[in-house]
């Protein structure tokens, strides 16, 4: 059964970092991608970025530039290192794992295999 544990969510002034982790009950080199999602309250779960099996990494133009995703294979664990936050970013954040193809629904939560339980991230202002 895999599963995808979510740590280092909190409550962070605007302008300021965190580290999120998700740490795989298994290699994370079996799957073709391992992402991180956000969900604000009323709004549809949203990609922030993903990072394929190759290394290859994309960040959402939303983060791009203040968030980077990152991962220790060896420890079965991928990171999204964000900086710069903002309050539009408080979300619960979400840590994913696909083993489909990156061909189709990129960016579509239906296109991603495996969820965390997620983690809050609060941003004031």
């Amino acid at each position: 059964q895999v599963q995808l544990v979510e740590s280092g969510g909190g409550l962070v002034q605007a302008g300021g970092s965190l580290r999120l982790s998700c740490e795989a009950s298994g290699s994370i080199l079996s799957y073709n991608a391992m992402g991180w999602y956000r969900q604000a309250p009323g709004k549809q779960r949203e990609l922030v970025a993903y990072i394929t099996r190759s290394g290859t990494t994309f960040h959402a133009g939303a983060v791009k530039g203040r968030f980077t995703i990152s991962r220790d294979t060896a420890k079965r664990m991928v990171y999204l290192q964000m900086n710069s936050l903002k309050p539009e970013d408080t979300a619960v954040y979400y840590c994913a794992a696909r083993d489909q193809s990156m061909v189709i629904l990129v960016s579509d939560p239906n296109g991603w295999d495996y969820w965390g339980q997620g983690t809050q991230v609060t941003v004031s202002s």
